[in-house]
């Protein structure tokens, strides 16, 4: 009997979204994972919004995932309320890759995004297609998946927006 792929796919996103994005992204990312089948290793750096949302959706669709950390103090750079999330997903992770940043700024969010990507099959972007607010931003990662050829797969659902 062959064993299964396990196909490895990364996740960028937007983050800070309203509530009703909230839940028309984690739909989105559910049907893309139901639409994928087999089984996920979802890449996550496990920000707020996107990131979080895709792991926490590949974990309660019986895949494993692997955490990115960005640099030393990347926990104290997300929002309070996201850090009982961030510490729950990290502890699911079946690998943490970790950077060798002290600061969390775009210099080491690009580099683990780059890292990220170079060891996915596939990339997810939660993106409105608009480009970066900043150096490392969704666009940016686009950007590098496509430079190294790795397919990307955008999920923007009817009626999500961004603050």
């Amino acid at each position: 009997m062959k064993a299964e792929h396990m196909s490895r796919i990364a996740i960028s996103g937007h983050r800070g979204f309203p509530d009703e994005t909230e839940r028309l992204v984690d739909w989105g990312v559910r049907a893309a994972i139901a639409d994928h089948g087999g089984t996920i290793t979802g890449l996550s750096c496990l920000a707020d919004g996107a990131d979080q949302i895709f792991a926490r959706a590949v974990l309660d669709l019986g895949g494993t995932i692997e955490a990115i950390v960005p640099a030393e103090r990347y926990r104290e750079g997300l929002p309070e309320e996201a850090h009982a999330e961030y510490d729950r997903l990290l502890e699911a992770a079946v690998k943490v890759h970790r950077l060798p940043f002290d600061d969390s700024d775009s210099e080491a969010h690009m580099a683990a995004s780059a890292h990220m990507i170079d060891q996915a099959e596939e990339l997810w972007a939660v993106w409105d297609g608009k480009p970066a607010r900043g150096y490392g931003g969704t666009a940016d990662v686009v950007g590098y998946a496509r430079e190294r050829r790795v397919p990307v797969r955008v999920i923007w659902p009817d009626g999500a927006r961004r603050d």
